[in-house]
This record gives C-alpha cells, sequence and structure tokens, in this order.
C-alpha cells in the first residue's frame, strides 16, 4: 500500500520516540489509521493488477477504467493470456519513470486487443464525484479529485495527473497512442507536463519501493543498453484470475468522506508537533489517495 514517509527518519534518536500530546492535531497518518470502514471503497478484482518480479517482489496495480477504458480494456487481455509473463523492465529513467513490455512484442494479440486506441487522454466530468482541491494548480485551471483519482480541470473536462506511482501506456509520435503494451510508471517529481498528453492506466497501490529502487539505465532515456540488464517479470495476473486464498484485497479513501476532508486539510497544513510553521497549500500530487490491503482471516 502507499507509504507515507516516516518523520522518524528527520529527528534525532532522541526525539525519534516522541509521541504527540495528547489532544494534539493528527497527522496525515494518523487520521488515515483512524478512517472508519465507511471511509473505504473496495477495489474491483477485475481492476486490480498484481505483477510479480522474478526476484519474489510485488507490485500491485488499481486500473483506471473510467479514464482509459480501451487502453485498460487491452491490458486486462494482455494479463488474461499470460504475456506480461517473462516480459522485462527495459527502462529505469531517474526521476522520471520505470518502463516495461510485454514477453514479445511479435505475438499474436488476444481477441478484441484494439491495435489503435483513441487518445484518451482526458474525459467529461459528467458521471463522475469531484472534489476540488482548493489551492492553485500550476497546469491546469483547477484540480482537484474526480472518480477517486486525482485530476486536473478545465471547465467540464478532467484528465488523470501524472503523480508519482501513476501508470501510463508508452507509446511513439503522435498520431500514435500506444496500446498497452509497454507500460511506465512516475518514480520521481511528478511530470505534470505529461498531463493529457499521454494514456493514464493506474496507478500503484503497493511496491513502489521495489520499482524505486532498481539499477538506472545508463542509455539514452535511462533505457537498458544490454538485455542482460533488464529486469525480468515473472507475472502480471488480474486479482479477479488468482485464487480466493491468495487473491489480495485493497480499498481506496473514498473522496466524500469526513476522513478525506481531514486529510486533505492536515496535508494542506500541517499542524502535528513536529511542525513549526503549517504550509498553509499543497500541490495536487502532495495528496496521495490512501490505499491500504485488507488481510483476510486465515491468511
Amino acid at each position: 500500500m502507499r507509504r507515507f514517509i516516516a518523520l522518524t527518519a528527520l529527528l534525532s534518536p532522541s526525539s525519534a520516540l516522541a509521541v504527540p500530546t495528547p489532544g494534539s492535531v493528527p497527522s496525515p497518518a494518523e487520521i488515515v489509521a483512524k478512517a472508519p470502514a465507511s471511509a473505504w471503497r473496495d477495489v474491483a478484482p477485475d481492476h486490480l493488477l498484481v505483477m510479480k518480479l522474478a526476484d519474489g517482489d510485488r507490485v500491485v496495480i488499481e486500473l483506471a477504467p473510467d479514464f482509459a477504458p480501451v487502453h485498460v480494456a487491452n491490458i486486462m487481455r494482455l494479463a488474461k493470456a499470460h504475456q506480461w509473463n517473462g516480459g522485462a523492465i527495459t527502462r529505469v529513467q531517474d526521476n522520471y519513470v520505470v518502463q516495461w513490455r510485454v514477453h514479445d512484442e511479435a505475438a499474436s494479440l488476444p481477441k478484441g486487443f484494439v491495435m489503435h486506441p483513441p487518445a484518451e487522454y482526458e474525459r467529461p466530468l459528467a458521471g463522475l464525484d469531484y472534489r476540488a482541491l482548493g489551492y492553485p494548480d500550476a497546469y491546469a485551471p483547477q484540480a482537484g479529485f474526480a472518480g477517486g483519482w486525482a485530476v486536473g480541470r478545465d471547465k467540464n473536462l478532467v484528465w488523470p495527473a501524472q503523480c508519482y506511482g501513476t501508470v501510463g501506456v508508452g507509446r511513439d509520435m503522435p498520431p500514435d497512442t500506444g496500446d498497452g503494451r509497454e507500460l511506465y510508471v512516475v518514480n520521481g517529481e511528478a511530470p505534470r507536463q505529461l498531463d493529457r498528453n499521454l494514456a493514464v492506466v493506474g496507478r500503484v497501490l503497493e511496491g513502489m519501493e521495489h520499482l524505486g529502487a532498481l539499477t538506472r539505465g545508463t542509455g539514452d532515456l535511462g533505457f537498458y543498453t544490454d538485455v542482460r540488464q533488464t529486469i525480468p517479470i515473472a507475472s502480471i495476473t488480474l486479482a479477479s484470475d488468482m485464487a480466493q486464498t491468495v487473491r489480495p484485497v485493497y480499498q481506496v479513501m473514498r473522496i466524500d468522506t469526513p476522513s478525506f476532508t481531514a486529510y486533505l486539510d492536515a496535508r494542506a497544513a500541517r499542524r502535528d508537533p513536529f511542525f513549526v510553521h503549517p504550509a498553509g497549500g499543497v500541490s495536487l500530487c502532495n495528496v496521495p489517495l490512501p490505499a491500504r490491503e485488507v488481510k483476510q482471516q486465515g491468511r
């Protein structure tokens, strides 16, 4: 699940053990930890991808069919056809993206696969719940959260923001839109200039620490120059295709709840004991939607 940066790494050994005094303002992590069950929504198993690297590390991705339905459908077909199995991470560019591909891009494609999807870079706001960020955004007239995702907004159009952990589709020069056989995840400072220029198909809920720790590529744009440097992918599977006994279950915080209101306020103006001067503002990508794995009984 998404990790919240621990303040203890910034404190001295003696102060790292300090705890907030009773009645003090809670931190974002404390708000998330105390959020009631009603503050969370389940991620549908059909929209949950489980990536296993060859070394056993696991990365869990929530898909975003509300924003890129054709691209997401392609990715789901590839997963069901096991075409990610034996694929590889081929690019790790510092403070930008990690990119991976299917095992064989020349292989026959699954039935229904769309070779040339539309440019799913933005969509109408209609049909999505929306909550404004409440602070200016450098990349859009407005910013906020729609359908549970961080978005830029211009009147009645919205688009997913390219924040840390965002998963998108690699493509060539326009009019190519990519077809989902090559994906990337943002691994550093949010490259918001990519907003509305590539299809966003998901976000990492768990495992960014594994992707962020990979050796950087030395070729142009961070590509590995030797195939032996690539990071093998054991499998990428839809949770719905996994046995109930091993299927992960994840939840994401709903944006229409008091818990999210408190969380957003706390991210914008940290008042917990460590902070001397509350910032009084926050960027869109500095409000990651809280997510958590729900442990099942008997596991």
